[in-house]
């Protein structure tokens, strides 16, 4: 595993004890938007575009793109970030993730952000890391925002049923009484993150396609963070459009 040093760090404050890391899983081939990675999104690739946002989260101490394709090392490193050149062979970004911060053994935090997420607020990063802070039952915290009308029968938009003390009780891509809309980012307890990545894929998983059934399965407990802000996941060439027209309109705002 290669490391590249060059982050201008957080602009944020830092955690308590200095042991809070965000890291943006990012790769260059998929199929329905190859590349995607590094397509532009207001003037900078995509990666750059959510390693920005991300840095400026208070309480995280290091932001980290974990990649095996150099031309986003390079996009990155461009951008003064720091980088972790991982194995082409994983499955799935959480055993990206996983791999960036094996060596890490002062890390207690991990906050994993898929690097197609250019709407992500840094106040997510914020709430998942908090989430753990003091939990002593969730080993690995996500985020809810609420489910429009709309979206209820969409497969392509996953749910979350959580108990009355906001444990999550089940994950589906199918309707559910009484659920939120799934917001996929994750935060975990180091330790954990190193045993997830070899658990053994469970039945539910394979059935609805969602890795964070693998941990209810497996007896573990996510805590689930009703959030404000939702994002938009860029899968194709349409999505983009849809990102670049919710950014004007968010800079419009601020100005």
């Amino acid at each position: 595993m290669q490391v590249v040093e060059g982050s201008k760090g957080t602009r944020g404050g830092r955690s308590k004890d200095g042991h809070v890391v965000a890291v943006i899983p990012a790769r260059y081939s998929s199929k329905r938007f190859p590349g995607k990675a590094l397509a532009p999104v207001a003037g900078r690739p995509m990666v750059v575009a959510v390693w920005e946002r991300v840095r400026e989260a208070r309480g995280v101490d290091r932001v980290i793109v974990a990649t095996d394709d150099e031309r986003i090392r390079a996009a990155v490193h461009a951008a003064g970030g720091e980088v972790v050149m991982t194995s082409p062979d994983h499955p799935s970004g959480t055993d990206r993730v996983a791999e960036a911060v094996r060596g890490m053994d002062n890390v207690r935090i991990v906050v994993n952000v898929q690097g197609d997420e250019p709407l992500v607020n840094p106040e997510m990063v914020e709430a998942l890391a908090a989430a753990l802070e003091d939990d002593s039952v969730a080993v690995m915290a996500t985020l809810s925002t609420s489910l429009a009308d709309c979206d209820r029968e969409s497969h392509n938009v996953v749910k979350v049923v959580t108990d009355a003390s906001g444990l999550a009780l089940y994950f589906s891509r199918a309707p559910l009484v009484g659920a939120a809309r799934h917001i996929g980012l994750y935060a975990y307890r180091r330790e954990f993150l190193m045993k997830l990545a070899k658990l053994p894929p469970t039945a539910l998983e394979m059935a609805e396609s969602l890795e964070q059934l693998r941990v209810l399965e497996h007896g573990y407990r996510i805590r689930v963070v009703p959030s404000r802000f939702d994002t938009v996941a860029v899968d194709t060439p349409e999505d983009l459009v849809k990102v670049e027209c919710l950014l004007a309109e968010r800079d419009e705002k601020e100005a």
